[in-house]
């Protein structure tokens, strides 16, 4: 891995940015276009051009047998830890459930607020590289919890665990689409993809990029993009703990981001060493291997405050303390999407079973984006109530507001009520 300086490291890591959206907005425009004038059409050709599958009407949404299929699969041992971790998933998420509240601010007006789940959630499940069976779960299980009734899915690959995934979670129906045209098909609607009110899941730059450019027609969750992972560590941890750490956000992509921030020199050296050699036997080598030559990068600093204040300036999606004391930095830490917190807290504990949602911001979002969860599947919508007293004792203020602000037809809504009292 590449060792430098502050200046350095962050000028190397930022310039993934500039690589990122480099080409992806004009494709991405074309497809969505495609999509939305020509539908189901125009997804057997997209889907044909980039996956090498052939749709149509018949096999677009997968079937209930081949669901059933799906399960006969599994081993049973496999679907036992998957059933456990979307235990751990939803206990972790009922926590953020809101009730609701109507209250008196003052005699006779009441204000508050009810929450209501969205009437359908899209989920996007990546499946090209790989099978992320954790992403259904990630993305489902909240939406479950909020009380969304209508959960559709989008993926490019249809592995046995994600169809079981998806199942157990009771995910509505499967599409076997993959990239722009999944998003974009979900927040327009095809004669086949019934339109979704939010559209959630990570992807690639393409499938980012979609869905920003969709935004407004549909809600999503955040602008996300390729994986990333920042470990801040001190003189106790273990070299070899960090380099299989670096290596499990290095898979993923050849675009993902690895990097390690220590005081330590000579704790560096010897993670860079450890990455070189477990990357060697490492199965998939090729990807993880551009992604720690073009972006894995090890910075070293001064001291522990300083390793903190380059964090935030990166703000990593995942940001692990691999220090004597964790707790210590936390005070320190203002932007990451998930904290892991010690020598034994690794970042897969996360993605699959911990419960904390692995849907989370990357590319610097994580400045003002949080983690997926039960907010982003509802809809927290204000209540007002004033009796006439209520009303008549600010009747004047409101009036005076409306009126500055040219408003007339604001101020004569209150001020017919006024005069209706003699």
């Amino acid at each position: 891995m590449f060792i430098t300086d502050r200046q350095e490291g962050l000028k190397r890591i930022f310039s993934r940015k500039k690589t990122l959206s480099e080409g992806a907005r004009k494709s991405v425009e074309e497809i969505i276009a495609l999509v939305r004038e020509k539908g189901d059409e125009a997804i057997a050709e997209l889907t044909e051009k980039f996956d090498g599958v052939r749709l149509t009407p018949d096999n677009i949404r997968l079937s209930e047998k081949e669901i059933a299929a799906a399960y006969e699969k599994v081993p049973s041992e496999l679907l036992g830890a998957l059933r456990r971790a979307k235990t751990n998933i939803e206990a972790y998420h009922k926590k953020q459930l809101l009730p609701g509240s109507l209250e008196e601010s003052a005699k006779g007006a009441y204000t508050g607020y009810m929450i209501r789940p969205v009437g359908r959630a899209g989920i996007y499940v990546p499946g090209g590289k790989a099978s992320y069976p954790s992403s259904v779960l990630m993305t489902a299980v909240p939406a479950r919890v909020a009380g969304v009734t209508d959960i559709i899915m989008c993926t490019p690959g249809t592995s046995p665990l994600t169809v079981v995934a998806a199942a157990e979670c009771g995910v509505s129906s499967i599409y076997r689409i993959g990239g722009a045209q999944a998003i974009a098909a979900m927040a327009y609607g095809t004669q086949s993809v019934p339109k979704a009110d939010v559209i959630c899941g990570p992807g690639n730059m393409y499938v980012t990029e979609a869905k920003r450019l969709v935004y407004g027609d549909a809600g999503i969750d955040m602008i996300a993009g390729p994986s990333e992972i920042l470990i801040i560590a001190d003189g106790t941890a273990d070299p070899e703990f960090l380099a299989a750490d670096l290596l499990s956000q290095a898979e993923h992509d050849e675009m993902a981001m690895a990097i390690l921030v220590t005081p330590d020199r000579a704790l560096a050296e010897k993670t860079s060493k450890a990455v070189s050699r477990r990357l060697a036997d490492l199965p998939k080598a090729a990807i993880a291997g551009k992604s720690i030559e073009k972006f894995g990068t090890i910075i070293t600093a001064s001291n522990l405050r300083e390793c903190a204040e380059i964090s935030d300036e990166i703000a990593p999606e995942h940001l692990e303390l691999c220090v004597s004391d964790p707790e210590s930095l936390l005070p320190l830490v203002h932007n990451a999407g998930a904290v892991f917190m010690g020598h034994w807290s690794p970042e897969p504990l996360g993605d699959y079973y911990a419960g904390t949602n692995h849907v989370l911001p990357n590319g610097g979002t994580a400045r003002y984006f949080s983690a997926l969860g039960v907010s982003n599947f509802v809809k927290r919508i204000s209540l007002i109530k004033y009796d006439r007293d209520a009303l008549l004792g600010c009747a004047d203020d409101i009036i005076a507001l409306a009126e500055s602000e040219g408003l007339e037809a604001h101020a004569r809504s209150i001020r017919v009520r006024k005069e209706s009292v003699k």
